[in-house]
């Protein structure tokens, strides 16, 4: 197809295409004489990406080439891909204030190994809940052991459900740009599934009382 159709087909510019191309984050097309080029299906396919990344994910240019750069070595494990996706993604999650505290990262720890949950260490979720866990405390509400196990044991309820429905997809391009839409809308998801559920569970504390 034509740039212009891949414009059309992919909701994308034509303008943008081209700078993605510049940029490296989009393969060129095939020349066939003159101003003609020509772009496959797999063009659509990583424009699909490219956008999910930069619009959902909200990722800068220098992060989704460093993923698409993993996404692009032959044979790469889909696990490091993920690590990839997941620690660019994340990063926008911590506020840049202090640095957590000592005591709630060996917090942290202690929950990651109480579910048994090993290689957390560099994992940059455990930076976020540390600093939430100095929040709360700071806030005057420092939060109790069995408070951050039930948090743990939900997560781990949402990542199964996050690679249970990336698993079944056929390519690891596709698996990629689930993982990146998914880790941020699910975010929202979760946010306002428990909205709900807080209410049901006052509401359902206030008839037992």
């Amino acid at each position: 197809m034509l740039i212009t159709e891949l414009a059309e087909r992919s909701a994308t510019p034509a303008a943008t295409i081209k700078y993605y191309v510049r940029e490296g984050l989009l393969p060129a097309g095939e020349r066939v004489g003159g101003n003609r080029t020509l772009y496959g299906e797999e063009h659509e396919r990583r424009l699909r990406l490219i956008r999910a990344m930069l619009e959902v994910g909200k990722l800068s240019i220098a992060s989704v080439k460093s993923i698409l750069a993993v996404l692009d070595e032959p044979g790469a494990p889909i696990a490091h891909t993920f690590d990839v996706a997941q620690q660019a993604l994340s990063r926008s999650a911590v506020p840049d204030v202090a640095d957590p505290t000592p005591e709630a990262l060996a917090r942290v720890d202690a929950v990651a190994a109480r579910a048994g949950w090993a290689d957390c260490d560099d994992n940059i979720g455990r930076e976020i809940a540390a600093r939430v866990i100095d929040a709360f405390a700071g806030a005057g509400y420092p939060l109790p052991d069995d408070y951050l196990d039930r948090y743990a044991a939900a997560a781990r309820i949402h990542a199964e459900a996050d690679l249970g429905a990336v698993a079944v997809l056929p390519d690891p391009s596709r698996m990629t740009e689930l993982m990146v839409i998914g880790t941020v809308l699910g975010d929202t998801l979760s946010l306002g599934l428990r909205r709900m559920a807080q209410a049901v569970v006052t509401e359902e504390r206030r008839r037992s009382s």
